[in-house]
């Protein structure tokens, strides 16, 4: 029950509010620049949803728990060493979160780890940080965090956050840690979904969040405001591919929290085969909207197409990264 009635958590941002302005709209999904012409910015919009969207919890193993429903996927290993978590959600789900990791065990929150600087993945730094976590990032996501943050396709400025909320401990290529008798190993995935993603194994548990380099069954969101492009996509996928094994759980960014090397593997694929018929159509000359005219998405829009970042949305991102 709880799945079908968190469909929309689930699959990725808590867009519920989204979904709502988009089913009164000829031809189904807003764009995010037209969700923020039609009510008030899609970050307002995803921030009324997380703030009324339960959080689901799926036990893993060795400890690990991914929670869904406040923005990006977040994982969470408990033990002695207190709560180590991977993102924080979206600061308006505080109460919700609160409960959740709760009854993961009574363990204080002591560590996050921000897989990167957006704010899905970060507003919930700032109550997670002022409760005594200790925040670590690649350098590049407290650059950002730092400082005011224009994502043009969102069509929106991020303001800094305050110092509680900005990682203190930051690395540039890997930060091994060990807490609650586990291995983590932070890896920077080198610029793909923006130029600050990193992914987090767990590694008896062999479990891996890889962050928003992988969004599980929708198409995903490239920001190359900040470094992000298609071939640095594909990149971290191949990595990621290169990193696991059969029995490897991936979570993903967004999407269902709970994956794995094979439904990997098919994200990669549409990746090449969309960046490539893309390419093509770029490479005749065809202007970006006669490009999103032509459908090179068509084949795969029914499985990855059904969210926010829609078949024409995602071609416009392709296009400019090809």
């Amino acid at each position: 029950m709880y799945a079908r009635q968190n469909l929309l958590s689930r699959r990725g941002f808590c867009l519920c509010c989204l979904a709502a302005s988009a089913g009164a709209v000829p031809g189904g999904w807003l764009t995010p620049r037209e969700a923020f012409a039609e009510a008030r910015g899609i970050v307002s919009l995803i921030k009324d949803g997380a703030a009324v969207s339960p959080i689901g919890t799926h036990k893993l193993r060795g400890n690990v728990s991914v929670l869904e429903g406040s923005g990006g996927n977040v994982a969470v290993l408990t033990g002695p060493d207190g709560k180590v978590l991977v993102d924080a959600g979206i600061g308006v789900s505080r109460p919700q979160m609160t409960r959740a990791l709760a009854n993961l065990g009574p363990e204080p929150i002591t560590h996050l780890i921000n897989t990167h600087w957006h704010f899905d993945h970060t507003d919930g730094n700032a109550w997670l940080g002022s409760a005594g976590a200790k925040i670590i990032a690649h350098q590049n996501t407290r650059k950002y965090l730092s400082q005011t943050q224009r994502v043009e396709e969102w069509d929106y400025n991020f303001l800094p956050l305050l110092p509680d909320g900005l990682p203190s401990e930051v690395f540039a290529d890997r930060r091994d840690l060990q807490l609650n008798r586990a291995s983590i190993a932070l890896k920077r995935c080198g610029p793909a979904h923006t130029d600050s993603d990193i992914s987090v194994r767990f590694g008896e548990a062999d479990i891996v969040h890889v962050g928003d380099t992988y969004w599980n069954g929708i198409y995903p969101f490239i920001d190359y405001s900040t470094g992000g492009s298609i071939d640095g996509m594909i990149a971290a996928s191949d990595a990621n591919l290169a990193a696991t094994a059969g029995k490897t759980i991936i979570i993903p960014g967004h999407g269902h929290p709970v994956s794995n090397r094979a439904e990997l593997q098919d994200f990669r694929d549409m990746l090449v085969a969309i960046r490539e018929n893309v390419a093509k159509l770029k490479r005749q000359g065809r202007t970006r909207d006669e490009t999103v005219a032509a459908k090179p998405t068509a084949a795969f829009d029914g499985k990855w197409g059904n969210f926010v970042i829609d078949p024409g949305f995602f071609t416009r991102l392709v296009y400019e990264g090809v």
